[in-house]
């Protein structure tokens, strides 16, 4: 069965003032998403996500590659291609700031084919299920940035398509506002849509995601699920308790063989994220060579923040002379990875 979304090979470079080369903006991305599937796109500031949500849904046209929706090719059918996706591209660039809530509601799902009475009735509805029907005659620019946002995702709820694309949904949004949003994406993709969103946010993708496609310079460095990824990191942080605080020099003696190392504030330990299987025993020998006296020693829990944080150092450090780059997951994982996909 063919992906309701796919990928492949996508390629955009802008030209770059005062240099003869371009920038490469995005440089050989591929992915698949399953129908009913919410995937996180997830990279540093730079890295390609954002111009990758504009040309899966139209708005940017790639140098190279494809993207299939529902089976039709986006470069030669594009209208039903795009009759099947939406997006939502930071809130207030999707609505009209001098009309109402509700006309905006009402106008973008007219753009859609989509009007008649049944139309406003679940316009109000959505009005009152995202918090907004206080707000439904107030025009746009005298809401506040988490009720625009909201907006924008309800418009993109009203449009009906089977697939919505959210481009850093909770940014420069305050603590309360980006809570709301997170429940509001929970709704949206209970409500069976397949969902892809680009964010820096962690929380919306271990809350949220099934699956996260991590992306470092224009290159896909992961496409896991996110309990795999979790699981596989999980295996190797660990917490360790010290007698008396590391001294500089023990610390920095034993950084050059564990890089991944983090001294508490408190002094009397430190964390450590272990790449292979025998670093254990590694570490426990460096300890005794330091003359550091370990007291406990406790596998951590991980969050999704440190994963990425591993994987983009990993993708960081993966190159030699001639530029070439990791493999999506550090190859010393992937029998670890492995192992956790046939647990599932």
């Amino acid at each position: 069965m063919s992906a309701l979304l796919d990928a492949q090979g996508l390629v955009k470079r802008y030209p770059k003032r005062g240099a003869d080369e371009p920038l490469t903006a995005v440089d050989g991305v591929s992915f698949r998403v399953e129908a009913g599937e919410i995937v996180g796109l997830l990279g540093p500031n730079g890295a390609g996500k954002t111009t990758t949500i504009k040309m899966l849904c139209g708005l940017v046209r790639p140098d190279a590659g494809s993207v299939t929706i529902a089976g039709h090719d986006l470069g030669r059918q594009r209208a039903a291609c795009l009759a099947r996706i939406t997006a939502v591209l930071e809130g207030n660039r999707n609505l009209y700031w001098r009309l109402t809530a509700r006309e905006n509601l009402l106008y973008f799902a007219g753009n859609r084919g989509r009007g008649g009475a049944a139309t406003r009735r679940e316009a109000d509805a959505l009005l009152e299920r995202f918090g907004l029907a206080a707000k439904a005659d107030a025009l746009v620019n005298q809401l506040s940035r988490g009720m625009q946002q909201k907006l924008a995702i309800a418009v993109a709820m009203l449009a009906g398509t089977d697939i919505v694309l959210l481009d850093e949904p909770t940014l420069g949004l305050d603590v309360e506002a980006g809570y709301e949003v997170r429940a509001l994406l929970r709704e949206v993709a209970a409500a069976g849509r397949t969902v892809i969103v680009s964010t820096h946010d962690m929380p919306v993708v271990q809350d949220l995601c099934d699956r996260t496609v991590i992306v470092a310079e224009g290159r896909v460095v992961a496409d896991e699920r996110v309990e795999s990824l979790l699981k596989l990191f999980e295996t190797r942080a660990y917490a360790v308790t010290l007698a008396d605080a590391l001294s500089r020099d023990q610390e920095a003696e034993l950084r050059a063989s564990f890089p991944l190392l983090r001294p508490w504030s408190a002094g009397n330990g430190f964390d450590a994220d272990l790449e292979r299987g025998d670093d254990l025993y590694r570490l426990m020998s460096g300890l005794e060579r330091v003359g550091a006296k370990v007291e406990a020693l406790d596998r951590t829990t991980v969050d999704f923040e440190q994963v990425f944080r591993r994987l983009i150092k990993g993708e960081a450090n993966g190159r030699d002379g001639g530029g070439a780059r990791s493999v999506a997951v550090p190859t010393a994982a992937a029998p670890q990875l492995e192992e956790v996909r046939h647990a599932r």
